[in-house]
């Protein structure tokens, strides 16, 4: 029996002599295996347990080998110094204090914020299923260092914009304070932007003064002179439109976003001279709050090869009871060309809990675009498609929300629930599902271009159906 024990120690302890983590034994236990090894005495009993447990904790997971890798590439560009999280991951020492908080929000798939369960799409922050037990096996081993000189450097993020250094940025032009209480606010500000000639807009990027209060915010272009005229310092109200025709959009910010990077080959024109007007949403949080919006434009020298449009589906039939879990509202619009599909871009309130779009091809198949089957309005944006998603002539694009106004959704913002209809508020609902489309063939272009407005004037007449 003592052979057959001694003989499994040997073979556990040449198996460990091997591992990187027997470097880091305590000097007690190294001194043991000496004395095993100078042909000392001891409880071989005794030394299998020493070496069991210290054999489990050389193959956990350490910050340096399995955790930082994970951090860096899928929480680095937020929880980051100067970032938009409340804190920073890029630390051993601080990683390790919120193990337990990193495990469980991962494990519940809060953390990383990405909220579509089908299909895949670019700069995914979706963590693998081996990755999240990895974390939580870090953080139930107690949150072991490991190796600091094999840690690999955190990512650098230069000028503290997830893009790098920007071509122009730009900001309002004074605080903007929000009343503690009181209706959401729409309001824009004009930023004049240096005189110059016309650039192409590949990506954009916007930072929120005071994140808490801003609902989302939208960048548009003036070339009337109207906005600059209503502005006289503090910006002025707009809900809806920002005032003047034609309100060239350049993108947006809404809670949770990434940087806004245009298809290649469809950049947004930024017309030399314009105003850039900055349509923001507030919603008072309780306590005055004091906000200044920042962008930044990037630019290419690269002008347009393709002409996109955008596909809107959406309802502005919301009434929705209280204790309703299953409300649903849909759209519609059957392709008249074939068409290629870039991105979409969904839009509700807190109480939407599932999302899907899908289109009907002429074979009667179907073909999902969207699902997000736990909807948050805290963390929502465009979502670019790896590749784009080619839909023929006669394809038929739905939309499908499904609202929860019962007190089972945890983020029902009423407390008992009450009735809740379309509005801009925070607390109202909204239906928006909006997909950048090209033709295929670019002389389709203007026939797709009608075919949209003809949609658009049939919904304002319907009320939105």
């Amino acid at each position: 029996m003592a052979q057959t024990l001694m003989f499994a120690a040997s073979t556990l302890l040449s198996t460990l002599f091997a591992r990187p983590a027997f470097s880091m034994l305590p000097l007690d236990f190294a001194n043991l295996l000496t004395d095993l090894l100078g042909g000392v005495t001891i409880d071989v009993v005794h030394l299998l347990g020493l070496l069991a447990g210290f054999w489990a904790a050389s193959t956990s997971p350490t910050f340096s080998h399995d955790v930082a890798p994970i951090l860096y590439r899928q929480c680095a560009s937020c929880h980051r110094p100067a970032g938009v999280a409340p804190f920073s991951l890029l630390t051993y020492q601080d990683a390790a204090k919120r193990s337990r908080l990193i495990a469980t929000v991962t494990a519940k798939r809060y953390m990383p914020p990405w909220l579509p369960v089908e299909p895949h799409f670019q700069r995914e922050r979706r963590l693998s299923d081996q990755e999240i037990a990895t974390l939580a096996h870090w953080a139930d081993a107690g949150a072991l260092a490991g190796n600091p000189a094999e840690t690999a450097p955190p990512p650098q993020f230069p000028d503290g914009w997830q893009l790098g250094k920007p071509d122009l940025e730009v900001e309002m032009r004074a605080p903007y304070t929000v009343p503690a209480e009181g209706p959401d606010q729409y309001r824009c500000f004009v930023i004049p932007t240096p005189p110059g000639r016309d650039r192409w807009v590949r990506a954009m990027d916007t930072r929120p003064g005071d994140a808490k209060v801003v609902h989302h915010a939208l960048l548009f272009q003036d070339l009337s002179g109207t906005a600059r005229k209503r502005d006289t310092g503090s910006g002025y109200s707009c809900f809806g439109t920002p005032g003047f025709l034609p309100a060239r959009g350049l993108g947006g910010w809404t809670p949770g976003s990434v940087p806004v990077r245009k298809a290649d080959g469809i950049p947004d024109l930024l017309h030399g001279g314009a105003d850039l007007v900055l349509q923001v949403h507030y919603h008072p949080t309780g306590k005055p709050e004091t906000d200044r919006t920042r962008v930044a434009l990037y630019f290419t020298d690269q002008g347009p090869t393709r002409k996109a449009s955008d596909l809107p589906l959406g309802s502005n039939q919301i009434d929705i009871p209280p204790g309703e879990q299953h409300y649903k509202v849909s759209d519609h619009f059957t392709l008249p060309v074939d068409v290629e599909v870039l991105a979409i871009n969904p839009h509700a309130h807190y109480l939407c809990r599932d999302m899907l779009a899908y289109a009907v091809l002429p074979d009667g198949s179907r073909k999902t675009l969207l699902h997000i089957a736990e909807w948050n309005f805290d963390w929502q944006q465009e979502y670019d498609y790896i590749s784009p998603i080619r839909l023929p002539e006669g394809a038929r694009v739905e939309m499908e929300f499904t609202y929860d106004n019962s007190a089972a959704n945890p983020r029902n913002p009423n407390h008992p629930p009450k009735r809740v209809v379309l509005g801009p508020g925070s607390t109202d609902e909204m239906a928006g599902l909006h997909l950048g489309i090209v033709p295929v063939d670019a002389d389709d272009a203007d026939e797709l271009a009608q075919a949209l407005w003809g949609k658009m004037m049939r919904q304002l007449r319907r009320g939105g159906r």
